[in-house]
């Protein structure tokens, strides 16, 4: 096939009306903020998993997965050992405090251990990020039918943003789930038959394959190398990746929100150990599908294509090897994922927004029809924003990278922020601000005046952070016990688990 034919769009087409009628579904269950917001805690471990998974590995991770093997090599794919790191602590530590302390917000934790400073201050840092987040995740479909297609970038991002946007103001956290598992199976199945297509079009099949990807140096796992300039090596996506996992899997409000959504603490870390389980093979097509791409653009006779940017390499090889029909469904299903990953997001950042500020800080509390009419209002102005900043992530550098430069840069702190509170004692909440402010300062100056490759941002930020606000801690008066008595992780001193209303 050598275009996006008419078969093409009326799947696509097709595949997104579904996709928003899945939302839809779920809209007169919206009865209370809880339901909303956490779907009535009500999600069993495995739908909540796989949302996981489907959020996290959105359009970004779809693109740019199989752009960074087909660009360079495997080594970043060992970014899935750094799960073995960051599941443990995220089940064991973190969860307790999350599930058993009843939270809506994620940041709410912080009021309890610090101070409403440092609530805001996290709350704040989270909206930053994810915007950036969001805005990359709007920028992805927008990259991938600009190729298929020859759209403009600022038709499909409008578009994006404004079905999203749309469709997130009428379904709550449930609906969210429930589309990402859906989603999630026409995801993997989409890259298993990229990874199928890419095999069967070299002469000689698998080994072939593996050949000409050798002789590329696409087959490079490892490098041992201690040198932090150097872009990727394993100490970098092994350590720096652990820290990066940590601070989406067990600081963001968007997987924290999910984990919420269960009915206790026992099902939310079953679903995180799912996860685990899951994540391997998925990350492991996703980045071997470049090595794939690569191969069958070079061997012999070829052509490699001619595109503005290596992201665009999978959609490229979509529309141009695969049969009629199935260029529209795994666009539809990169702009749908993207869809709910952006849906996600949304709905956490408008959580956090209406928790940890509006109704922080208001003196009459809405009931819970005005309380979802707002939180639907508060969604559209955020669908605005991240349309906005869609328009600049260009200028970011490649998808996967841009994504993991604001992980590292935003998220590192308010990891460390998040740590300290858990570990320490003695931290209190103007330690713990000097403390971010210390670590902002030195990530900013090793971001914009050193080499140190992005992979190291969020260890850097974390434990700047963490030192600085416990040595700043000790200049101001040490917590009262009711900081500290079920907040920090000590034997004994652990949050109690409470069951639902």
């Amino acid at each position: 096939m050598t275009g996006f034919g008419w078969q093409d769009y009326l799947i696509f087409v097709v595949y997104l009306i579904v996709s928003v009628l899945v939302g839809v579904v779920f809209v007169r269950e919206q009865k209370t903020v809880k339901d909303y917001f956490l779907a009535g805690k009500s999600m069993n471990y495995f739908m909540v998993a796989i949302s996981v998974i489907a959020a996290l590995f959105s359009g970004i991770s779809y693109l740019g997965a199989p752009a960074e093997t087909y660009a360079h090599d495997l080594s970043f794919s060992l970014v899935m050992l750094a799960f073995l790191i960051a599941t443990p602590v995220t089940t064991l530590l973190f969860l307790p405090f999350f599930c058993n302390l009843r939270l809506y917000s994620a940041y709410e934790y912080f009021e309890k251990r610090f101070d409403v400073s440092v609530r805001c201050l996290s709350s704040g840092l989270f909206i930053i990020r994810v915007l950036i987040w969001l805005a990359l995740a709007t920028y992805a479909p927008a990259l991938a039918l600009q190729a298929v297609t020859g759209m403009p970038l600022w038709v499909t991002i409008i578009l994006t943003g404004s079905l999203t946007t749309l469709y997130t103001t009428l379904g709550g956290m449930k609906a969210v789930i429930w589309t990402d598992v859906i989603q999630f199976f026409v995801l993997v199945g989409g890259m298993v038959v990229i990874f199928i297509a890419a095999i069967t079009g070299v002469p000689g099949g698998f080994s072939s394959a593996m050949e000409i990807a050798r002789e590329g140096g696409r087959l490079r796992l490892f490098d041992f190398s201690l040198d932090p300039t150097i872009r990727v090596t394993f100490w970098g996506v092994f350590l720096g990746g652990a820290f990066m996992n940590l601070v989406q899997m067990a600081t963001d409000q968007v997987s924290v929100q999910r984990y919420l959504t269960t009915p206790n603490l026992r099902e939310a870390k079953r679903s995180l150990w799912l996860k685990l389980v899951l994540t391997f093979p998925v990350v492991a097509i996703f980045y071997f599908s470049g090595v794939l791409m690569y191969a069958y653009y070079h061997q012999a006779g070829a052509t490699p294509p001619n595109l503005l940017k290596t992201d665009q390499i999978l959609p490229y090889f979509v529309v141009h090897e695969l049969p009629a029909g199935m260029p529209g469904l795994l666009i539809a299903a990169i702009y749908a994922a993207t869809m709910s990953t952006i849906s996600s997001g949304i709905n956490a950042l408008t959580t956090a927004t209406l928790v940890d500020f509006r109704n922080r800080f208001s003196k009459t509390q809405p009931d819970a029809h005005q309380s979802i009419r707002l939180a639907r209002f508060v969604t559209v102005g955020y669908g605005a924003i991240v349309i906005v900043l869609a328009f600049v992530v260009e200028r970011m550098g490649t998808l996967l990278e841009a994504s993991n430069k604001a992980v590292g840069l935003v998220g590192g702190p308010l990891l460390g922020i998040f740590l300290l509170g858990f570990l320490s004692k003695r931290a209190n909440g103007p330690g713990t601000v000097i403390g971010w402010l210390v670590g902002v300062c030195v990530l900013g100056f090793v971001c914009y005046t050193t080499a140190v490759s992005f992979l190291w941002y969020a260890l850097i930020g974390c434990l700047v952070t963490m030192a600085a606000g416990w040595c700043a801690s000790l200049f101001f008066a040490v917590p009262p016990d009711e900081k500290t008595r079920g907040l920090v992780a000590r034997k004994g001193n652990w949050p109690q688990e409470v069951t639902d209303d």
